[in-house]
């Protein structure tokens, strides 16, 4: 069988970059049992109440739900089991560091196959105000309406 190459994603959490303002983004490893693998092969995750701890210098990813592999047996595994992060140990204490900050935390960003290996994108983040997220909406409307304007006058210029 041919090895795989790029990037295949599987689940992604939209929520947390709306609640969150992403200070810096770390790209790590995890360590899953066997049918964990075949069932995120069928893309079926979801991030969304998922968060990193760090215990006695390691991290470990909580909440998320990988569901039960359809045809697993009794060695399937618990839908939203915690599961080990592999990080280098510098990347490890420069979380801890940061994460002991009040207001910051860190959360799961993405997962995804990279080369045929799971892994998922953390953030180091520090929650947002409700008015910051109004205001990062008013931006994107901002944004989408000055490249509606944009298209306009190229539309009318190339007739």
């Amino acid at each position: 069988m041919a090895k795989e190459k790029g990037r295949k994603l599987i689940a992604q959490n939209k929520k947390a970059r709306h609640d969150y303002l992403i200070l810096d983004t770390y790209e790590a490893g995890l360590v899953l049992t066997g049918t964990e693998v075949k069932s995120l092969r069928q893309g079926r995750a979801s991030l969304v109440d998922g968060f990193v701890q760090l215990d006695g210098h390691e991290a470990w990813l909580y909440n998320v739900h990988v569901p039960e592999y359809s045809q697993g047996t009794w060695t399937n595994h618990s839908a939203r089991r915690k599961r080990k992060l592999l990080l280098h140990r510098a990347e490890i204490e420069k979380l801890e560091a940061k994460a002991q900050e009040t207001g910051h935390t860190i959360v799961p960003l993405a997962l995804y196959f990279k080369d045929g290996r799971a892994k998922v994108e953390i953030a180091l983040a520090r929650g947002k105000k409700e008015y910051d997220k109004r205001q990062t909406l008013r931006e994107k409307q901002d944004r989408r309406e000055a490249e509606r304007v944009m298209s306009a006058v190229r539309r009318r210029q190339r007739a």
